[in-house]
């Protein structure tokens, strides 16, 4: 069973070019899948499972209180596992072929205000390496709206601070490049003057946010920076890395962004993934309307 899944995570890293997280993500959910599996100790393998044997695991899953969103993505793992076997010849036939996902809610993702990101940006004592480093990690972040893994993947030659740009490499490994902000360009080149020369320990480590090991920083190691600042700044919203993506998209849109710029610069592959904001603009629109019009 697990070299199925070996030689499918194989194809999805060498083929299609995925990166670390999802390949992991793609294991996790088909390890699971087998783990299932073997509980009923009525299939040998992956390629014996019936259709019959998936609906059961759905709704399995569905009686355990997964969210409809943990499910979709189980089961788009499974599709795309099964569409390999058949695609490799080693199964006949998909027997996921027209199950449909369960209809996910699409929530609106929490941003922060103009305000809240300011005090958050502020929080980061520019007197010390560490200091240095983390506000120069937070500008970039909000300047860019990159991925964390995005983030912590940059290399001293990604960043132009001439040209005032920063290239990424998002999903699938795809290259784009995103401007980079006077205030963001000045954070980077104080911490490359003054910050990372302490941190480094090996002169040849080419990243360019490190730890206090000296090597790259972890997409953990940066997310409980961002809560430690956070909690600082008095925010009690829940913020995750990504809220800081949220909150570039949706204030750029809200300052007459054209989407399919802030598209681009996100790295979304399809518009609709960046209309999300759009919907936020209209939301806070309706709230503006109704507490400032004398007749709303």
């Amino acid at each position: 069973m697990q070299d199925l899944i070996g030689e499918f995570i194989n194809y999805l890293s060498v083929e299609r070019g995925l990166a670390p997280n999802t390949l992991e993500s793609y294991g996790r959910d088909l390890r699971q899948y087998s783990a299932y599996l073997r509980s009923k100790g009525n299939l040998v393998s992956l390629r014996d499972a019936s259709r019959a044997n998936i609906i059961s695991y759905l709704l399995q899953m569905e009686k355990q209180g997964r969210s409809p969103a943990t499910i979709a993505r189980r089961l788009a793992a499974l599709k795309s596992f099964y569409q390999f076997l058949v695609r490799e010849r080693i199964v006949d036939h998909d027997p996921t072929a027209n199950l449909e996902s369960p209809k996910l809610d699409r929530r609106l993702p929490k941003v922060l205000t103009v305000r809240e990101v300011e005090t958050l940006l502020r929080q980061p004592k520019v007197t010390t390496a560490n200091g240095l480093r983390d506000k120069a990690m937070l500008e970039v972040l909000y300047a860019t709206g990159m991925r964390v893994s995005e983030l912590v993947s940059l290399t001293l030659a990604d960043v132009n601070l001439e040209l005032g740009h920063v290239r990424c490499f998002g999903k699938g490994s795809k290259e784009r490049i995103v401007p980079l902000g006077s205030i963001a360009c000045n954070a980077v080149a104080d911490y490359l003057a003054r910050g990372r020369p302490k941190l480094v320990k090996d002169h040849g480590e080419r990243s360019l946010f490190v730890n206090h090991h000296g090597r790259r920083m972890t997409r953990q190691g940066f997310w409980k920076i961002l809560k430690k600042y956070a909690a600082q700044a008095g925010i009690k919203k829940s913020i995750t890395p990504h809220t800081l993506r949220h909150s570039f998209a949706t204030h750029l849109l809200e300052n007459g962004a054209d989407v399919r710029a802030v598209q681009e610069m996100l790295g979304h592959a399809d518009i609709s993934t960046t209309q999300v904001y759009s919907h936020i603009n209209r939301k806070r629109l309706r709230e503006q309307y109704r507490n400032s019009h004398p007749r709303a």
